[in-house]
């Protein structure tokens, strides 16, 4: 085996010594986007579309360009791969127009559960947020307005919202395990609430802000044996059945906690309701944090499951890393399901980055890894590295990638991460600012000169 990798990686020598993570990027993408995998998932999961010469992996290996950055458009990226494709670029714009949002969503799911056990091969797991517990965020993500190409905006002066989803993250393992999208960009979240319950499991934590407290959404998750953090919105109704009172107080403000009741459809349900009253109002000016939570306080008390709500914060920097180093909201894509496409693509490639993080994380520590590793420079580097790469190692060379057994390419993954200089990937760190004096505007000087201003005389 261990010849077997040697054979593999005297192919990218020169890349696996200036550019590894670009070698473990691409590797990880080939098995990912494995051809015959991604056909197989678009026949079974398809309703409306089928295929005919364009296959979807072929969809997907371009776009894919365009989300990672490599290319800057779509178009740029289908006249790269144009000798390829079998069709022309109006097929291939009609094809991509029309990807249907379930298979979008399937896209995601089940390439985050390959990925899923690949990083258990690693070992590169973070820390379990409550042990024995399957901790599960979710948050919405309404997609940024498109260009009025389509002949129906042309007359819009209104920004056109090319839809929305609900997208949720396991934070042990780092990975958007699941996205629901929605087309109508108008819609409530509520509307998708149905299809989170359906994949709610046993034994599961989830936690989520405001808008995702409902009566349907807390008993749901109750009633199909599951547990929420969940931040209470002003609107839900309950029935107090104990005082507050005082638990302890921090930092941060008062602690206090009581039960409550809610009642949905004949159906009661018991909470504990945590109150924290803060020190300092947040931006937002509000003085209090409420959370409720089906958690019993022998395995959370109000401290713990006020840090378990803190920790929501991981979904919004997936979808910060997301929108700020790929291309997930392409503002050309101007038909719904080709931008939820995209945005879930964008998922997929956050998820590989994830992964890789995983890989060095086994090698030079889970800690070290999430608190020094900057996923802009890495993917900066991939962006860097990737025409050359290919253009200097054929396709073929890549195949061992595709069909590789996961135990096998979790080793592969551990020797490249070996070679990896963390230095050129660390994080800026940030220095506090301090209050910026007012300007002076004097209209009769409207310019002024730099150097004179630097000039000690």
């Amino acid at each position: 085996m261990a010849r077997k990798f040697c054979d593999l990686l005297s192919i990218f020598d020169a890349f696996i010594e200036q550019s590894p993570i670009s070698v473990m990027m691409r590797g990880l993408m080939e098995h990912v986007f494995q051809a015959e995998r991604l056909d197989a998932l678009f026949e079974t999961y398809a309703k409306v579309q089928y295929t005919q010469e364009l296959l979807f992996s072929e969809v997907v290996n371009v776009l894919s360009l365009v989300v990672c950055g490599v290319h800057p458009s779509v178009n740029a990226a289908y006249k790269a791969k144009a000798t390829e494709l079998s069709v022309e670029r109006a097929a291939f714009y009609q094809k991509l127009n029309g990807i249907e949002i379930g298979v979008s969503a399937a896209l995601l799911r089940e390439t985050a559960g390959e990925l899923s056990q690949l990083i258990e091969h690693l070992g590169g797991q973070q820390a379990a947020l409550l042990p024995g517990y399957r901790v599960r965020i979710l948050d919405g993500n309404a997609l940024a307005a498109t260009e009025h190409r389509l002949k129906v905006l042309r007359s819009v002066a209104a920004a056109p919202l090319p839809g929305k989803s609900l997208v949720v993250l396991d934070p042990e393992l780092g990975l958007a395990v699941d996205i629901f999208p929605c087309e109508d960009g108008h819609a409530q979240e509520r509307r998708l609430f149905g299809q989170v319950l359906a994949t709610v499991a046993p034994g599961q934590l989830w936690i989520a802000d405001r808008n995702m407290c409902t009566l349907e959404m807390l008993t749901g998750i109750a009633g199909r044996r599951s547990t929420f953090v969940i931040r209470e919105h002003q609107n839900l109704p309950w029935q107090a059945l104990s005082e507050l009172q005082l638990v302890t107080v921090m930092e941060a403000g008062e602690v206090l906690e009581q039960m409550v009741k809610i009642e949905f459809e004949g159906q009661w349900l018991h909470l504990r309701r945590i109150v924290l009253r803060l020190s300092q109002p947040t931006r937002h000016g509000d003085c209090e944090i409420v959370v409720l939570t089906n958690l019993p306080i022998t395995v959370a008390s109000a401290t713990v499951v006020l840090e378990l709500y803190r920790e929501r914060w991981q979904v919004e920097g997936l979808f910060l890393t997301v929108t700020k180093n790929f291309e997930c909201e392409i503002e050309t894509l101007a038909y719904p399901r080709a931008a939820l496409f995209s945005f879930s693509l964008a998922l997929v490639t956050y998820n590989i980055l994830a992964t890789l993080k995983a890989a060095l994380a086994s090698v030079h520590g889970v800690a070290t890894i999430a608190a020094t590793v900057s996923d802009f420079y890495m993917v900066d580097e991939l962006q860097g590295t990737y025409r050359g790469m290919m253009i200097a190692i054929p396709p073929q060379y890549w195949q061992p990638f595709r069909t590789m057994p996961l135990a096998e390419l979790a080793t592969l993954l551990k020797q490249l991460a070996t070679q990896v200089n963390l230095k050129r990937f660390l994080k800026q760190p940030r220095k506090s600012k301090s209050k910026t004096p007012p300007r002076v505007r004097d209209p009769k000087h409207p310019h002024v000169s730099t150097a004179k201003l630097l000039s000690p005389g």
